[in-house]
């Protein structure tokens, strides 16, 4: 409770007073300094590390230690790897890694909308490509358990669906030897050339040039969710065919309905709690149309334990955030799993397995 006062009474404030990017790219690059050494995980894990053998799970052959990670799209170049298990996350994913090196779109391109507690993203995709981040963590032992988001690099160059394809391939290869799983990201709302990877007819050239190599680990799918059922259930009729393990839901949002805030560009994707429910509902929806037939990552609008539990109980088996840690601090990391514990006495669990799909017609 005291570093969560301090947090949010002295540090948040001097830190929202600075450009959003700036401080992003600060945050970095003390995350990295700590990581380096083991007096700095020492005192990191020491403020914000819980477990708890509850929290723990066996999805899809890989040992989760506690169902909350952090999204792609924070540690975009994969610099945070050594230290994120000290903050006391399950997992992390770095990314999304495209197939070349992308400075992304012109600044200013990420925004506070403080009242809504939300994040508006319009990086376009920024990281080194994915030639420099292999090289960087190809001979690394990794502390935990790490996806790789693979998008394909925003240009003119891969607008046309057939070099799209092929840089997609060109990240998923290179990167097929890094982490644990890896997602395949259709839903950046923010590239040239739109997200043309949701229409199925296009999908399925993609996922038949991704799986021409031989599966070495699991695959996700990162979702839009603007998706229409009708466009959802395209894709997961798409998805029949092809080893995919499961979905994130979701990417950023780009409706604006019901988004009312002095501080919103036009451009970019909406993080946080204006796309909450969009991403609840999306949850619930594929949850009842496939049931554990693919596993679901919940993301988006992630402030505290009971918005974890609420997307668990809906279908999702793990969680990701970065925008509640924004607003809430390092501290909710551990927060939400020491609350999670909490929920899942009260409703007589055991496991959190066994509150996935519970208010959704699953299983205990």
């Amino acid at each position: 409770m005291v570093i969560k006062f301090l947090y949010k009474s002295v540090l948040r404030p001097i830190l929202f007073l600075n450009d959003p990017e700036f401080v992003h790219g600060r945050m970095i690059k003390f995350g990295n300094f700590l990581g380096r050494y083991r007096f700095g995980k020492k005192i990191v894990s020491s403020l914000f590390f819980y477990s708890d053998k509850s929290l723990e799970q066996n999805i899809l052959g890989i040992n989760f230690k506690n169902p909350v990670g952090l999204a792609a799209g924070f540690d975009k170049n994969a610099e945070l790897v050594d230290i994120l298990s000290s903050v006391g996350f399950g997992f992390m994913e770095v990314g999304s890694i495209t197939g070349e090196p992308c400075e992304g779109n012109p600044k200013p391109r990420l925004w506070r909308l403080k009242k809504l507690k939300g994040i508006v993203v319009y990086y376009g995709l920024m990281n080194d490509g994915c030639e420099r981040i292999f090289g960087r963590l190809k001979n690394k032992k990794f502390n935990i358990l790490l996806g790789t988001s693979v998008a394909k690099t925003n240009s003119r160059e891969t607008a046309e669906i057939e070099a799209g394809i092929n840089d997609y391939f060109k990240a998923y290869k290179t990167m097929s030897e890094i982490g644990d799983y890896t997602t395949i990201n259709i839903s950046c709302p923010n590239a040239f050339g739109g997200e043309p990877f949701t229409d199925p007819v296009k999908l399925e050239a993609l996922l038949k040039k991704i799986f021409e190599i031989p599966k070495k680990k699991p695959i996700f799918l990162k979702l839009s969710p603007d998706l229409s059922e009708a466009e959802t259930d395209a894709i997961l009729e798409v998805c029949k065919k092809y080893p995919v393990d499961g979905f994130i839901c979701s990417n950023l949002t780009k409706k604006r309905v019901n988004i009312i805030d002095k501080d919103l560009p036009e451009k970019g994707g909406v993080s946080g709690k204006p796309m909450e429910e969009l991403s609840n509902r999306q949850i619930s929806y594929i949850y009842r149309k496939t049931g554990r037939k693919y596993v679901i990552i919940g993301c988006g609008g992630v402030f505290s334990a009971e918005d974890a539990y609420k997307k668990i109980k809906l279908g999702a088996s793990l969680v990701q955030l970065i925008s509640g840690m924004i607003y809430e601090g390092p501290q909710l990391i551990g927060a939400i799993n020491k609350g999670l514990k909490r929920l899942l006495e009260k409703d007589g669990f055991d496991n959190i397995s066994q509150a996935i799909g519970v208010d959704n017609g699953g299983r205990n």
